[in-house]
């Protein structure tokens, strides 16, 4: 069925950025809401941005201005470009789908930002 994989995690320093990618595969990845979240040691996971099947996007307080989600649905792949990163931003990103009360999980890609 289907399958979230992500990547472009790394380390990076405070005010630089990376690009994340989840590439989407055995779904109609065109009806399917994406979204990205985060998850740092010993603390909730959370939203970071999500985008729906129709290019609506919304953005956590935290990441709004910064980071920026896209789909590119010829290539099944959601983005999160993220910018202007801060120690804060730090920990294991997720990729998520959604459809109706369904959703399924991307194993996950570390970002690291640190001087």
């Amino acid at each position: 069925q289907g399958q979230l994989v992500e990547s472009g995690g790394g380390l990076v320093q405070p005010g630089g950025s990376l690009r994340l990618s989840c590439a989407a595969s055995g779904i109609t990845f065109s009806i399917w809401t994406m979204g990205w979240y985060r998850q740092a040691p010993g603390k909730q996971r959370e939203l970071v941005a999500g985008i729906t099947s129709s290019d609506s996007t919304a953005y956590a307080d935290s990441v709004k201005g910064r980071f920026t989600i896209s789909r590119d649905s010829a290539k099944n792949t959601v983005y999160l470009q993220m910018n202007n990163l801060k120690p804060e931003d730090t920990a294991v990103y997720y990729c998520n789908a959604k459809r109706m009360a369904i959703s399924f999980w991307g194993k996950g890609t570390p970002v690291t930002v640190s001087s």
